[in-house]
């Protein structure tokens, strides 16, 4: 497949994904209690594969895991959480890497590119954590832009299962879809989670930072 034809492909993919964020309907708690009811004790399995498809397009994992604590309880709903945040993970890093890392390899000799590239590959486990951890980052855009970079697939996988791991039990246990509110206690505790993730961030770009080039020749001293 040609260079122009994966930039083409990969175009439209993202074109999908974006119409499927803004088109596909947000389901309510009435709607979700219907389906637990229509799909009885198939509703674990049918929770699990539509939260690990559907969070491959950019549409909020918060609503699924809403979903999962309203559905199934909170042990189980964290449970399946979990392991549907991986698996679109994984299924959005390698979309992304099959389609994309060919036009980001062209452009790794820019500065801005291969800054971010060395700092995700650089940090691994603990850059992908930290950011996973910042309720502010979008979490299927993340998985994309860690695809087309040089991080390998096991590092990225730990690192978004640690990272996702409190705020997911935090929505979940909440589950605040019953009252359509935000308690300010969930808020709390994604600032806490936010905070943690930028120290992490600070701690992997301070590591990174490239050392002051000490190959430079030193003036000989010209004898008088």
């Amino acid at each position: 497949m040609s260079g122009r034809t994966k930039l083409i492909l990969a175009m439209a993919v993202l074109a999908l994904l974006a119409a499927a964020a803004v088109w596909l309907p947000i389901p309510g708690p009435a709607q979700l209690r219907a389906w637990a009811a229509a799909t009885g004790p198939a509703t674990p399995l049918v929770l699990l594969v539509a939260y690990s498809l559907l969070t491959v397009a950019p549409i909020p994992r918060t609503v699924f895991n809403l979903a999962a604590g309203l559905l199934v309880g909170s042990v189980a709903g964290v449970v399946i959480a979990l392991a549907a945040t991986t698996i679109a993970a994984g299924l959005s890093f390698g979309l992304a890497r099959l389609l994309g890392r060919d036009l980001i390899l062209r452009h790794l000799h820019r500065a801005p590119v291969r800054a971010v590239n060395e700092r995700l590959s650089g940090g691994g486990v603990l850059a992908v954590t930290s950011l996973r951890l910042i309720p502010l980052v979008p979490f299927a855009p993340l998985s994309y832009l860690c695809g087309v970079s040089s991080v390998k697939l096991l590092p990225y996988l730990a690192g978004t299962a640690l990272g996702s791991i409190p705020g997911t039990i935090a929505v979940v246990v909440f589950a605040d879809a019953l009252t359509g509110d935000t308690p300010p206690a969930l808020l709390a505790s994604y600032a806490v989670f936010a905070a943690v993730g930028v120290a992490g961030l600070v701690r992997v770009l301070r590591k990174r930072v490239p050392a002051v080039a000490a190959e430079e020749p030193v003036p000989s001293t010209a004898a008088g």
